[in-house]
């Protein structure tokens, strides 16, 4: 998922394995993969699960969104800290104290006492995801020689498959058997079993692994990024219950004034170590600069889509869990279609086509999903869904599994894993900006206070509404697209590995959309 970005900065020689050794590698991919399936699946439970939680904890519409976007914010901003860690103090290490710090922040959400106390814990598992993930791809790339990884990057792309139809599934399975009158939390407490075994059988198996040149941390810059993000997105979500106060548009006017911070500080880091957070010296590549762009816009439509999405079938048209999880396999199953396509038989023959049509077709399902509900109202059925999700879904997938394969095309090898951490981040950091602005989009369509007969109208409507703004979204992502090299291709080994394993990441946006549609 999020490892890539430790690949190419400490590249590591790998020796032959010893034959003695070759079952424990087999037995360590398993697990790591284990632990980047349970991170995949925990988003999709949680997603599919928002509105029993909202109805059995009492949270509020901005502390809804903090359940998803404070995962993804924490997520983003300990990505390339976490991969650079692994590099100095061992991948074993950080992955194992990863997977403990996971288990125990999901322990804390299952038994959470207030809606508050499940933010917080959801923070602390957003950064134990970023300490754990990143190490996932590392160790392969330690423990395989280069002619397995091939094979083992399949595999993990089969895994994000699984994850993306199985997550909506069993959160929704879960979520309605309401087991031993838990409600919601054992969508949590199932990580812990899963955790602990994880835990205990890496410890056995993972060899651990270093990289001999490391860059060093950048905790000033982590910290800019961090403080940036929680200054535009807590007033984007609290700003509609709060009135619009002005602090608000204080706070986030502020937040370009740290960003502005950011870029000077990693200048004078790069020059002063070499060893800057964000290397900005990649942004002087027209695709890779037009790239980043497009992931974050991306992130954001995704953001806004899949938690709308969710509110409006299980609150607006009053749907259960789990005949809202069995209406987004469609999806889910064209994504997976169209990605294996783009990649293995479209990309290579049109180039960046693809991708400009799959933002188009992805528009034209959003669009013809407004008509539909338009049309149909509170009695729109599943099957008649079927479409614009099939639509939406194919369009997806000529984008996901290609894209960052054009953003890394023009990047120098010597860059290639700096670049692939950077998109996996700003694909996060769109992905919490999108959350937050669901309160915008979305909850500031929809009256503060509703009698019971006005709660579906209302949400049907302000679903039609948020997804006019992905429709303009997509539009936009069309336009930034043709700033991205016509043929793309992979320039490095490690931009390969890097690519394999985004061609997954996105899948799990595709994926954490999944989630959400759950």
């Amino acid at each position: 998922m999020s490892s890539t970005e430790t690949l190419a900065d400490s590249p590591v020689p790998v020796p032959a394995p010893a034959p003695t050794a070759d079952r424990r590698r087999w037995f360590a991919l398993a697990i790591v993969m284990t632990a980047a399936f349970m991170d995949l699946v925990d988003v999709t439970i949680v997603n599919i699960a928002i509105p029993s939680i909202q109805q059995d904890a009492g949270a509020s519409f901005s502390q809804i969104q903090w359940i998803t976007a404070g995962y993804a914010l924490a997520f983003a901003a300990g990505l390339i800290t976490g991969g650079r860690l692994g590099d100095i103090h061992g991948r074993k290490r950080l992955f194992l104290l990863g997977i403990g710090g996971f288990t125990l922040a999901s322990a804390l959400c299952g038994f959470a006492a207030n809606p508050d106390m499940l933010v917080a814990a959801r923070l602390l598992q957003g950064a134990m995801a970023a300490m754990m993930v990143p190490q996932v791809l590392s160790i392969v790339h330690a423990t395989f020689p280069a002619h397995e990884r091939g094979k083992v990057f399949g595999l993990f792309g089969a895994i994000v498959g699984l994850g993306a139809v199985s997550g909506p599934l069993l959160g929704a399975l879960l979520t309605e058997w309401n087991l031993f009158g838990l409600e919601w939390r054992p969508i949590f407490l199932i990580n812990l079993p899963v955790g602990v075994l994880a835990l205990v059988l890496g410890n056995r198996f993972i060899s651990e692994s270093k990289a001999p040149r490391a860059l060093k941390l950048d905790l000033v810059g982590v910290a800019l990024v961090t403080l940036g993000l929680l200054m535009l997105l807590y007033p984007l979500t609290r700003g509609r219950e709060l009135g619009w106060p002005v602090w608000g548009y204080v706070s986030m006017a502020g937040a370009l004034v740290v960003f502005a911070a950011l870029v000077a500080y990693e200048r004078s880091k790069a020059a002063r170590d070499g060893s800057p957070l964000v290397e900005l010296s990649l942004f002087r590549v027209k695709s890779f600069a037009a790239g980043i762009a497009v992931q974050t816009v991306f992130g954001v439509a995704l953001g806004v889509f899949f938690l709308v999405w969710t509110l409006y079938m299980q609150v607006g048209l009053g749907w259960s869990p789990l005949r809202a999880g069995l209406t987004g396999v469609p999806f889910s199953i064209a994504v997976s279609t169209a990605a294996g396509m783009s990649v293995q038989k479209l990309v290579p023959r049109f180039g960046r086509k693809v991708l400009q049509a799959g933002a188009l077709v992805m528009a034209a399902g959003v669009l013809l999903y407004i008509w539909e509900s338009e049309r149909y109202g509170l009695h729109i059925a599943p099957w008649q869904m079927a479409l614009p999700l099939v639509v939406m879904g194919l369009g997806m997938g000529l984008i996901v599994a290609p894209l960052t394969d054009a953003v890394l095309s023009e990047v120098p090898r010597e860059h290639a894993g700096s670049a692939s951490g950077l998109i996996n981040t700003v694909q996060q950091m769109g992905n919490a900006l999108g959350l937050g602005l669901v309160s915008v989009v979305f909850f500031g369509v929809i009256g503060d206070r509703l009698a019971p007969a006005e709660v579906g109208p209302a949400f049907v409507n302000a679903f039609q509404h948020a997804l006019v703004w992905v429709a303009a979204v997509l539009g936009v992502i069309f336009v930034l697209m043709s700033a991205l090299p016509k043929r793309p291709g992979r320039q490095a080994e490690d931009a390969e590995g890097a690519g394999a394993e985004e061609a997954g990441e996105p899948a799990v946006v595709a994926q954490r959309s999944g989630e959400l549609v759950g």
